[in-house]
């Protein structure tokens, strides 16, 4: 067999791969080295900016299989036939971590899907939970920062995440899930996945419905204490996705949605767009749209998992958004920092790249002209660039209206200005129903990682986040109390 020759960048055949061109045995390199100047500049430039949030993160595809026609609630091409198949990328991820942290911290976790449909791409960017933290995208780089390293000692700090949280009360759902039992998920594959947003339906008749997407596991829900977690490998989770895979067992989700009709938002008792709440399932149950299934490892890591690029406005016609300010946020920020980590360019990548024909008038940019739904043509060679232009009839593209979204009613006497949060908003009765729930066993551990970091802050933040415990549920104030005593420091 006829081995290939090893060339360089653009395959000119390399003659040493080990050795240097330099002046003697003993002496310095020429300037002549340009092979192996080429092999130190790429390896500079191996490393692209990494995710601000989502950092650290394992893919594979799979399908996305129909077992409910959803026809009379959306034109959706990709929903419309029980049994039709799609194939989907899944990017799973820890949020607040770099690429080297842990995939066993007490963190949300991602769960992005991109369906690559016959009508372009949509992605279900979301969550291992049904909430957030915010309601706002305003909030959102505070939220994070004070999540993330401390800015003089770059280690974790627990005071600035409770003083966060001691100052935004919308965030007691989140942590009340985030600091239970299901905190820390055993693996990626015995975890439930959610859209958190409110999105929208719309069908044939025009007819708008709100709704939610949730990705049940197969496998049962499976998660670590914090002692189990630390005895665990750092990358025990992307091992268990990859290595399940490989051995043919391949982890699947039941696909379900709530929907919810424009009339019963209007009246109903919760903002159905505030993604720190969520509709009660006996109001708004859940219906089985079909299964997802994971089946390949990526080939590479880095141009699959690592610059495959998922936002919330990458949509396709009969599924469109919501008044959600923090989803309207994303609409811009995720496309925005696709833009400046990958490029102008990013959706031309393959594991990015519409798997239909794809029509624009977008030219140039970084690595313009790799999109294989353009034949990997270049920069889309002579066609003209602008749009209306005088070869319509000669195949140029043109929009197609019956796409279009139905009109967005816009609420009676709505002024355009800074809405805060209602001084008698409810951020309470959902955090603690879902205490409520819990067993004693299931309590104790969620009061005691509360109390682990609640402890290291201030006095003033304590006695707040206290106050939002007691207003969910005595008892999860006591819990808590109780637990920073039982530490010897003041509650």
């Amino acid at each position: 067999m006829t081995k290939p020759i090893l060339t360089t960048a653009t395959g000119s055949p390399v003659a040493d791969d080990d050795n240097s061109i330099s002046v003697g045995e003993r002496g310095p390199l020429t300037f002549d080295n340009h092979y192996t100047f080429e092999k130190l500049a790429h390896f500079n430039r191996e490393r692209i900016p990494e995710r601000v949030v989502h950092a650290r993160g394992t893919g594979a595809y799979g399908k996305f299989t129909v077992t409910r026609s959803m026809s009379d609630y959306s034109i959706a091409d990709f929903l419309q036939q029980e049994g039709e198949e799609t194939p989907v990328f899944l990017r799973f991820s820890t949020v607040g971590g770099g690429q080297d942290s842990s995939d066993y911290a007490r963190d949300p976790r991602g769960f992005a899907i991109k369906f690559y449909t016959r009508e372009g791409n949509y992605d279900m960017v979301g969550n291992n939970t049904p909430v957030f933290f915010l309601r706002d995208a305003i909030k959102f780089p505070d939220f994070i920062h004070s999540q993330k390293k401390d800015p003089r000692s770059n280690l974790p700090n627990p005071a600035a995440m409770y003083e966060f949280w001691a100052n935004h009360p919308q965030s007691l759902h989140q942590i009340t899930i985030l600091m239970s039992d299901r905190g820390i998920p055993a693996s990626y594959r015995h975890m439930h996945g959610f859209s958190s947003h409110t999105f929208s339906f719309w069908n044939k008749e025009g007819e708008r419905f709100w709704f939610k997407w949730h990705f049940k596991t197969n496998q049962g829900i499976q998660c670590l204490t914090n002692e189990q977690a630390a005895r665990t490998s750092p990358f025990g989770a992307q091992q268990d996705l990859v290595e399940a895979i490989d051995r043919g067992e391949f982890p699947s989700w039941t696909a379900k949605v709530q929907i919810m009709t424009e009339a019963q938002a209007r009246d109903y008792h919760i903002n159905p767009f505030d993604l720190t709440k969520v509709w009660p399932h006996a109001d708004f149950p859940l219906i089985e749209v079909g299964q997802l299934e994971l089946n390949r490892n990526v080939e590479n890591y880095f141009a699959e998992t690592e610059q495959a690029c998922f936002a919330p406005s990458n949509l396709v016609p009969g599924i469109g958004v919501s008044p959600d300010k923090m989803l309207q946020g994303r609409l811009l920020a995720y496309q925005d920092a696709h833009r400046y980590r990958v490029g102008a360019n990013a959706n031309q990548l393959p594991v990015n790249a519409a798997r239909c024909p794809v029509h624009h008038y977008q030219r140039d940019g970084a690595m313009a002209g790799m999109c294989p739904a353009h034949g990997g043509s270049n920069n889309q060679g002579s066609g003209v660039n602008f749009y209306p232009n005088d070869q319509i009839n000669a195949g140029a593209a043109v929009p197609e209206p019956s796409v279009a979204e139905p009109p967005m009613p816009v609420l009676e006497n709505a002024w355009i200005k800074r809405y805060g949060i209602a001084e008698d908003e409810d951020h309470y009765s959902q955090a603690g129903a879902l205490f409520r729930l819990m067993d004693e066993g299931q309590k104790s551990q969620l009061v005691t990682t509360i109390a682990e970091g609640l402890v290291h802050a201030s006095e003033s933040a304590r006695q707040r986040m206290l106050e939002q415990f007691a207003r969910a549920d005595a008892a999860y104030a006591e819990g808590v109390r109780s637990a920073m005593e039982k530490m010897g420091l003041p509650a």
